[in-house]
């Protein structure tokens, strides 16, 4: 397809701190006992989209990931790994190596996405529409656990997010508004000349940005290079670029008017909102047919651009991991309703046992678990949704419930974790108590503490 792939998979990044160090960036931190950015990469070449930019921030962290890629991928897939300084933002990345890109469409992906849509449809949308920018959107995901190990049932729900407030035509091919973050608070207001134009608009606050584009090279450099202010892709280039698309001057009647800026205020409490078409009768074509061709009165003195979304199944898996809950649900997902992803097969008990692990008597090992290489369990253990990684040592009596524990960990006898995750190399003494706790790499806990909701870690020098 010549499109030239860029994948931002970001540094060491804060909201996922302890998890995240100078070791392990984000990356390379382990979902179902695979660096994140893993699925990305096999995503990629499932399309037969191989010659790949990873950009990573920082130049430690670039050389972590690089060595990773190069003995996982040697003979599959052409990356280079280009670092650029930390917090420059998505936009600062793409900046950073705009002169490497020459394709005439660039595919710019997430290194955090854990999904099976093909990339490949959203690039061919984008070719299909001539598009400025292809969005790929996706069902909101639901968080929390599905099965918690408290007795109270209030954490047993999960909840859906609200991420964004985005506006398409009728069609759902042309993305018409969207709003995001802090903007989300406030009333919607839409440009009458886009409501105007386009007739009619379905408002959606349940589909996820995935932070999967394709942009026409010429543009997203000509929005780089001239708004040099720009941090990010999706808060700043995206909503830029739509809201840019019904800029021109309009003539009406054969007179030229300027663009009107007056708004119409729109609540957005209904999920699925249709507007009444405003200014325009039932039969009009797409504002982008109208615009191209002149009719109705109008034509467009500078030619519009296009704006795209490509739309992914319902039944598809798209989750990104940019938070300390995203992890855990992804890690749970993975070895459970998004088992296809996982690489792995299953056994007959619903989990996955590497068979060099050992078990103690009377202990178990639940569904929709994973048991690293080399772990081995005492006697009477308990493991329920969970992900255990390699070379683990867990004494006897321990209970793990909704919990990510990372490679190389020691648990005493006695311990209890619930809803936590642990990172390498930590060791818990005897009879610790963790609940929704995050333990940061080679931390001690111990003997007989009891934790709830905190982070422990080590202060990074």
């Amino acid at each position: 397809m010549d499109f030239q792939v860029v994948v931002l998979a970001g540094g060491t990044s804060k909201n996922l701190v302890p998890l995240v160090s100078k070791e392990v960036p984000k990356a390379l931190l382990p979902v179902a006992n695979r660096p994140v950015l893993s699925y990305v990469l096999e995503l990629l070449e499932l399309s037969n989209l191989k010659d790949l930019i990873v950009v990573v921030e920082g130049e430690d962290a670039a050389l972590r990931v690089g060595g990773w890629i190069s003995g996982a991928y040697v003979d599959r897939l052409h990356v280079e790994v280009a670092a650029v300084p930390e917090d420059v933002g998505t936009a600062g990345a793409l900046r950073a190596i705009s002169h490497h890109l020459t394709a005439k469409d660039i595919l710019v992906v997430s290194g955090d996405i854990v999904s099976d849509v093909p990339p490949g449809a959203v690039a061919a949308a984008h070719r299909r529409h001539d598009a400025v920018v292809t969005a790929m959107l996706c069902s909101a995901p639901v968080s929390g656990p599905l099965e918690s190990g408290s007795s109270s049932g209030k954490d047993k729900s999960k909840k859906p997010g609200r991420y964004n407030i985005i506006g398409l035509d009728p069609t759902k091919q042309f993305l018409l508004y969207i709003a995001t973050g802090g903007e989300l608070e406030k009333d919607i207001r839409i440009q009458k000349s886009i409501l105007r134009a386009v007739g009619q608009m379905e408002i959606q606050s349940d589909l996820m940005d995935a932070h999967l584009y394709a942009f026409k090279r010429s543009v997203l450099q000509e929005v780089l290079d001239q708004k040099e202010t720009f941090h990010s892709v999706k808060q700043d280039v995206l909503p830029y670029l739509v809201r840019s698309q019904l800029k021109s001057e309009v003539l009406l009647n054969g007179t030229l008017q300027p663009e009107e800026n007056g708004n119409e205020k729109v609540s957005s409490q209904n999920n699925q909102l249709m507007l009444s078409r405003i200014l325009s009768n039932a039969s009009t074509p797409s504002f982008h047919q109208l615009y191209a061709s002149g009719s109705n009165g109008f034509a467009s003195v500078r030619r519009t651009h296009k704006c795209c979304v490509y739309i992914a199944n319902s039944s598809n898996y798209c989750a990104r991991l940019n938070s300390i809950q995203a992890f855990s649900d992804i890690n749970r997902d993975v070895i459970g309703e998004a088992r296809n992803l996982s690489g792995y097969s299953f056994s007959t008990q619903n989990n996955i046992i590497h068979p060099s692990a050992e078990l103690g008597s009377k202990t178990t090992v639940g569904p929709h678990c994973m048991l690293g290489e080399g772990s081995q369990m005492g006697d009477k253990c308990s493991v329920k949704r969970s992900v255990i990684g390699r070379h683990c040592r867990i004494g006897s009596n321990v209970k793990v419930v909704n919990s990510v524990v990372m490679n190389h960990v020691t648990i005493g006898d006695g311990c209890s974790i619930q809803g936590s995750v642990i990172c390498s190399n930590v060791q818990l003494q005897e009879r610790v108590v963790l609940k929704d706790c995050q333990v940061g790499a080679g931390f001690v806990v111990t003997a007989g503490s009891e934790c709830k909701g905190e982070a422990l870690a080590r202060k990074e020098k």
